[in-house]
């Protein structure tokens, strides 16, 4: 009975030093970073192109909107022509200093 659980206590002693040499042969972790890294900005591209087509939509929408209050003779045209305008030039430039920030 005593052999039995000496050779279970060696058994996992021999297992525990097997798994924890397996833990530290991990190294420093740079070429993890690394390709972590490049996923990252391998995303870029792909956003930077997606918040331009929601840009287009935006200015689309928002010149129909301007159109309809043109032509019922809203004098807040002007006003709503600048916010829809303005919209579109913020998605564009945020695009494009995020993406030459971040690259």
């Amino acid at each position: 009975m005593k052999n039995s659980k000496r050779k279970k206590v060696l058994l996992g002693a021999i297992f525990c030093l097997c798994l924890s040499n397996l833990v530290f042969a991990q190294g420093n972790g740079a070429a993890g970073i690394q390709e972590a890294t490049q996923m990252v900005t391998s995303y870029f591209d792909p956003a930077t192109k997606l918040i331009y087509a929601i840009g287009a939509v935006v200015g689309l929408i928002g010149g129909v909107k301007v159109y309809n209050k043109f032509s019922s003779g809203d004098p807040d045209t002007s006003k709503t022509a600048a916010s829809w305008f303005g919209a579109c030039i913020f998605l564009i430039v945020a695009a494009t200093i995020l993406r030459s920030f971040f690259l």
